[in-house]
């Protein structure tokens, strides 16, 4: 299944959602961004708003195959 850009905020929150994953920023960094189920220590969960805020700043995006979301450059 090829890998597809998803570019709609909506979709990505809510894709994340029905999946059970949330924002998660790694922590004792500022940028360091990556989904969550929210049992992972050295992940803090953070808003959907700062998620993207970060993806924008570091010029990534989110791509999607099946339920599989990955962050990578745009």
């Amino acid at each position: 299944m090829a890998m597809e850009k998803v570019t709609s905020v909506e979709i990505i929150q809510a894709h994340a959602t029905r999946v059970g994953l949330k924002a998660g920023l790694v922590k004792d960094t500022e940028d360091g961004i990556q989904f969550t189920k929210g049992t992972n220590n050295r992940l803090d969960i953070i808003s959907w708003e700062q998620f993207f805020e970060i993806l924008d700043k570091k010029g990534l995006a989110v791509y999607k195959s099946g339920n599989w979301l990955k962050i990578m450059k745009a």
